[in-house]
């Protein structure tokens, strides 16, 4: 994606998601305006002294975002699954990400939504 690109197109995102997901690509027609991101490789705080191997991405989810200019926006978003040291496989615990950053709002309520996923069954 060209840098103009994603410099407008991370306006319209929640404030401080692009801390942890990149912009993959964006597709848009007339009325719909699709954002795919994945999360960085990036290894969870709760994890930082465990060595993990990166395994990949968990099924993509789709969450629906507020309306701009007239277009529906949805956000399609994979999360980074790891393997640990005895091969089990963990991921970024959401609620622990809420408790130690400031946030917005719109990103509180962002965090909300992909946590619901169950993310545990492979």
């Amino acid at each position: 994606m060209q840098s103009e690109d994603y410099n407008l197109v991370s306006l319209v995102l929640p404030s401080g998601i692009l801390d942890f997901f990149s912009i993959a690509k964006v597709a848009h027609t007339e009325e719909v305006l699709n954002i795919y991101l994945e999360e960085k490789n990036i290894k969870p705080e709760e994890f930082k002294t465990s060595k993990l191997t990166s395994k990949g991405f968990f099924d993509e989810i789709k969450v629906q975002d507020f309306p701009i200019r007239g277009k529906d926006v949805f956000l399609y978003i994979r999360r980074r699954r790891w393997e640990d040291e005895e091969g089990s496989i963990v991921y970024r615990n959401w609620e622990h990400v809420a408790k130690g950053t400031r946030m917005t709002k719109e990103f509180a309520a962002f965090l909300k939504v992909i946590s619901r996923f169950q993310t545990g069954k492979l």
